[in-house]
């Protein structure tokens, strides 16, 4: 395990603090430094920080300003709101493989249109975000166009609809040759086998490297930043029993007012694991020529 230390990150957001702009105020991050993204009004939950760890996570990714992202299934759009304006600001660039509009999922529908409505009228702080769908048969973006493609806490998303092959298989074709893909997802315990719906939002760190490895990507290095070893991950309700979820009850029935969530509130948000894969710069090889003597 790679593990990228709070200090390792409080040197980068020192970094980002220094040389503020005029103006400005001391304490303030210059305009278009991550430091500035993360920092930002615009932000989600920013609270949640403490847990996800956005600043450690997406420098042991490599995130880089003038990068082109593909950011697959972003939800509300948690990592978004960092990763637009700072792209917007640097010369980069954001692709939001979301939601099929036309999907039967009210949820997914209302997902989606949360999303548009917070990043698609603002185009001088956001940039002009492109998007495309998670679809079968739908590519993600061009192939070898991508810098860095991000999946976070959805690998469980793509398994209960039984697309997650083919969307790994799009996202190594997206990348260019030595580009990077991170995953961050909530981890299952290694022993047993893998619920292939991946039922309890929990997959198995082994299951997504094999994922990555079928579609053509090679293991690069893991980090625990996102870990929490509190997580004993046998919730009744499954990840969604801790927070920001904190379900007291099964998807789709009332909420249950005498359901204590305090135990979940003890143990915080989800164990996960933060993995980096790289596209090889080494095209695959090519068949071996046939002899002559056996050529017609």
């Amino acid at each position: 395990m790679i593990e990228f230390t709070r200090r390792q990150a409080a040197l980068a957001l020192a970094a980002g603090l220094a040389g503020c702009g005029r103006g400005r105020g001391a304490d303030a991050p210059p305009r278009g430094s991550l430091a500035w993204a993360m920092a930002g009004e615009w932000r989600i939950e920013p609270e949640r920080d403490d847990w996800r760890h956005p600043l450690q996570t997406l420098l042991f990714w490599g995130l880089e300003g003038n990068m082109t992202v593909l950011e697959v299934l972003p939800g509300r759009g948690w990592y978004t709101a960092i990763l637009a304006p700072y792209l917007a600001a640097n010369d980069g660039r954001l692709i939001s493989a979301s939601f099929d509009p036309r999907s039967p999922s009210l949820a997914q529908r209302e997902t989606l249109a949360a999303w548009q409505a917070r990043f698609g009228q603002d185009p001088e702080l956001f940039g002009e975000i492109e998007r495309t769908v998670v679809r079968p048969g739908a590519p993600l973006a061009p192939a070898n166009s991508v810098d860095l493609a991000i999946l976070a806490n959805n690998v469980h998303t793509l398994m209960a609809e039984g697309i997650a092959e083919f969307v790994f298989r799009e996202i190594a074709n997206a990348l260019k040759p030595g580009g990077s893909f991170g995953v961050e997802q909530h981890r299952a315990s290694s022993t047993g086998l893998q619920d292939p719906l991946a039922g309890t939002g929990y997959v198995q760190e082994a299951y997504v490297k094999a994922l990555a490895q079928e579609a053509g990507l090679e293991f690069v290095a893991a980090s625990d930043v996102n870990a929490n070893p509190r997580d004993t991950r046998d919730h009744p309700f499954g990840v969604w029993t801790l927070p920001p979820t904190l379900r007291t009850s099964p998807l789709g029935r009332p909420d249950d007012p005498d359901f204590n969530t305090a135990p979940y509130e003890a143990i915080g948000e989800s164990d996960r694991m933060t993995l980096k894969f790289r596209k090889s710069t080494v095209p695959a090889a090519a068949a071996p020529a046939e002899p002559a003597e056996l050529r017609p």
